[in-house]
């Protein structure tokens, strides 16, 4: 086995170090450590970490690749696949390599279309069984709705026990940390009287559990998610597009955020021909209407790709620098909102009493903006960049559905809803691959906003005093009844 280090797989790696080093600072810091312990309390914002925690390690599974190894004979030297494969790639092998002949729906048996085949010696015209799809059922018509019916309930089953088991690993666990009996320990998870939300977590772990468990079961002998017109999984192709969904989000914010914030305090804290500058920039990229700039850059890239074959040794290489390049130009175009916001709030800053004082004891200017006016500033770009998350992930499905965002090889929603865009035309109508795409990306982009509202509401000084005021208006308000 050879690894293989692809553009994005080295900034997913960086941004996995980022998280862990920002986990540290939060940890060594009590204001950060006060504000994300406020966060996280809500049980909404719990609920959508733990979804998109799934899904991040989705993305890193698939973003892990290497080239195994061929079989050579004794003595040679060991030679390698010319195509890099990650460890999502392996633990899916067995549904990639479940391929049908043409569309099939979800959990079914037979093919989708009528076809003219050979049965028992006769030519008929019939719905042909499918190559993996209920491949053990003998009579499908009779035997397919006990099947799964039996499958589901061992599915549930199975998955009602991990539950169960983590429930009460966690419940022990609570009680001999806190040093309390069971029974207080379970009355106070039962209510939602802990300082996590604790039950919230354990429902949506449930929920989780159950859903992964039946589609693991049920995928071993059906497609859940029926397949495409290749007749390749859409439950594979869907789980595959979670890591370009993420890494367009995360990286085109990892773009953003030091771009705009360094322009931004520039231009706010020197003033001058320097504001100037840097406005008469910002204020011309947002002047070009940001698809036709980022369809004018894919192109040329594309042109560039197609002339100098030899740069990129294989297909996954040349759709991988595509995908980088996206996000660079996502970013490139997308930062001069945050910037306008951060030059303004520089210029409130740069006239407060605290900075006058540091410039008047001589503090140099690098050192002002880097102690005194960035932290001040962290929570609107920590904000702005949550909120921004999810509005990336959906300009991929735009941008693909148009043709001038990823490569059509690289498995993405958008690929998915402008393959769907000829589906849905189609008589019988192929609603299952719009609606795979349309799930998962409900999924990531509501639990990213409800992540960000959070995040807003306990980073913002503002809602942070007065969410202050109101639970301590509540906890006064018992005191005040017993006084009285």
């Amino acid at each position: 086995m050879q690894p293989v280090f692809l553009l994005t797989d080295l900034f997913v790696y960086a941004i996995l170090l980022f998280v862990l080093w920002y986990m540290w600072q939060v940890r060594s810091d009590r204001n950060l450590r006060a504000n994300w312990g406020l966060a996280m309390r809500r049980p909404v914002a719990m609920v959508s970490s733990m979804v998109l925690g799934f899904f991040l390690l989705l993305a890193l599974a698939d973003s892990i690749h290497f080239r195994t190894a061929l079989p050579t004979e004794a003595g040679k030297e060991v030679q390698y696949s010319p195509e890099a494969t990650s460890v999502l790639d392996k633990v899916l092998q067995p549904l990639s390599a479940a391929v049908e002949r043409s569309y099939s729906e979800p959990l079914a048996a037979v093919a989708f279309k009528k076809e003219t085949f050979v049965r028992d010696g006769q030519t008929v015209r019939d719905y042909p069984r499918l190559r993996f799809g209920g491949k053990h059922l003998t009579d499908p018509a009779k035997e397919l709705s006990s099947d799964l019916a039996q499958r589901s309930m061992a599915a549930l089953g199975l998955g009602t026990l991990i539950v169960v088991l983590s429930l009460m690993l966690g419940v022990v666990y609570a009680s001999l940390s806190t040093q309390q009996s069971l029974s207080v320990v379970w009355t106070k998870f039962k209510s939602g009287r802990t300082i996590w939300p604790w039950r919230s977590m354990a429902l949506t772990f449930a929920l989780m559990t159950l859903a992964i468990t039946w589609v693991v079961m049920l995928s071993q002998a059906y497609h859940v998610f029926g397949t495409d017109r290749t007749g390749n999984s859409v439950l594979v192709f869907a789980l595959k597009s979670v890591r370009t969904a993420l890494v367009i989000g995360g990286l085109t914010t990892l773009v953003v955020m030091p771009l705009a914030l360094l322009l931004g305090v520039t231009a706010g804290y020197l003033r001058g021909w320097v504001d100037e500058a840097i406005q008469y920039l910002y204020t011309l990229l947002a002047s070009i209407p940001d698809v036709l700039l980022i369809a004018a850059s894919v192109l040329l890239l594309q042109v560039f790709i197609d002339k100098n074959q030899g740069v990129f040794e294989t297909a996954l290489e040349r759709a991988d620098a595509r995908l980088f390049f996206l996000c660079l130009i996502l970013g490139i175009t997308s930062f001069t909102g945050l910037c306008r916001l951060v030059r303004g709030e520089t210029l409130k800053l740069r006239e407060l009493e605290y900075i006058q004082s540091a410039k008047a004891f001589g503090v140099s200017t690098p050192r002002v903006l880097w102690r005194h006016i960035v932290p001040n500033l962290m929570h609107l770009v920590l904000i702005n960049s949550v909120m921004q998350f999810s509005s990336f992930v959906l300009a991929e499905a735009v941008l693909s559905y148009v043709g001038v965002g990823v490569d059509p090889k690289t498995a993405s929603f958008g690929v998915m809803i402008n393959t769907a865009r000829a589906e849905l035309a189609a008589t019988p109508l192929v609603w299952w691959t719009l609606t795979t795409a349309f799930g998962f990306m409900f999924l990531i982009v509501l639990s990213a906003n409800l992540l960000a509202d959070a995040v807003r509401d306990a980073f913002d000084p503002r809602t942070r005093l007065r969410s202050s005021s109101i639970s301590n208006s509540h906890s006064t308000e018992p005191a005040a009844k017993v006084a009285a």
